[in-house]
């Protein structure tokens, strides 16, 4: 299960693998305390989107879509969290003060849809020695 938290919210033994996924490390918040397993600047918005975004300069729509169009262009940036996903809860940790309207909140909708492409894969049924 894939959750969405802020970095100023206090870590709980259900948030499983805490990975910081901003650009820019939260204001405030020491290195040494904040609790994450990894910190994943890369896979953030570009500098250019997160600018355009927290400017107005384009809707919370606008930014998904140009977002996820920057995912699709990277893989290798996101592809190790759709396997810890899909091994147990994986909390996406962010600095952003909306809770709905965020980088975080968009790559949690990207990482679930890539979980679900996965679990899809399953083989065709085979009918050795059947009848038909």
């Amino acid at each position: 299960m894939i959750h969405c938290k802020r970095a100023y919210e206090a870590a709980s033994t259900e948030d499983g693998v805490r990975v910081l996924v901003d650009r820019l490390w939260p204001r405030n918040c020491r290195k040494d305390e904040l609790p994450i397993a990894q910190w994943l600047p890369e896979v953030a918005p570009s500098h250019e989107l997160r600018k355009a975004f927290k400017a107005g300069a384009v809707s919370f729509e606008q930014f998904k879509v140009a977002y996820r169009k920057e995912l699709a262009a990277r893989p290798q940036c996101w592809w190790r969290l759709v396997d810890v996903a899909r091994g147990g809860n994986l909390t996406l940790v962010y600095a952003a003060k909306s809770t709905v309207e965020n980088n975080a909140v968009v790559l949690a909708e990207w990482l679930e849809d890539e979980v679900e492409k996965r679990a899809e894969g399953s083989s065709p049924v085979c009918y050795l020695g059947g009848e038909f």
